[in-house]
């Protein structure tokens, strides 16, 4: 999920933090499910994530980092084979854990701005090709990129950034488009996704409880 360092002091003012969402996964979603393979490495990643500061903490625990790679590598196993570029891939999607260098240098920094990072986002709608990487700063900032999105195969979507937006209250200032890439989703079910993309980096994201709209 490519972004430009780029903050401003506010977005609406989501009140999930990823912390207690990470939490409140763990709990929901594995109470009726039986020790399949899948509830077992869902379990233990999104155990491995709790507490990781969506990812901030894990950069300078190289043990830690190994650990949630191997459980992400259990899942993509589960996942092999399985198609995760249909319509179960349209959603508001919000990350609980990252290693993206740019996404977690965002978050740290925020508060030099006046102000701290909120949600950020991935917002893909297979039908109508789209796909929207989002960061919040509540309670009225925004910076999204638009991209443009072809299925490649059952698990890999191809993007083209098409142009970028900084908002604030009452304003907004558009960027170019800077790039192109590809992302593969090794995991996916009602719940969470588990993605690497073409620079090596992983995500968690989860399903959130808000469809976010430009």
């Amino acid at each position: 999920m490519a972004t430009t360092c780029i903050f401003l002091p506010s977005t609406p003012n989501f009140s999930h933090s990823s912390s207690r969402s990470t939490s409140a996964v763990t709990r929901s979603s594995l109470t009726d499910q039986s020790q399949s393979p899948a509830a077992a490495a869902k379990r233990r990643l999104l155990s491995l994530i709790s507490g990781q500061e969506r990812g901030l903490k894990t950069q300078s625990n190289p043990q830690m980092l190994s650990q949630i790679v191997d459980a992400i590598d259990s899942l993509a196993a589960v996942g092999l084979g399985s198609v995760t570029t249909d319509e179960s891939l349209s959603a508001t999607w919000r990350m609980l854990w990252t290693t993206e260098k740019e996404q977690l240098f965002i978050i740290k920094n925020a508060p030099i701005f006046g102000s701290a990072a909120g949600d950020v986002l991935q917002v893909i709608d297979v039908e109508k090709k789209t796909l929207n990487n989002v960061i919040t700063f509540p309670p009225d900032g925004v910076f999204f990129v638009r991209s443009d999105i072809q299925v490649a195969s059952a698990q890999r979507v191809n993007f083209q950034f098409t142009s970028a937006v900084l908002r604030g209250k009452g304003w907004e200032f558009p960027l170019p488009p800077f790039g192109q890439g590809w992302f593969e989703s090794l995991y996916i079910d009602d719940e969470i996704r588990v993605v690497k993309d073409i620079r090596k980096d992983y995500l968690v994201v989860e399903r959130a409880p808000y469809s976010w709209k430009e």
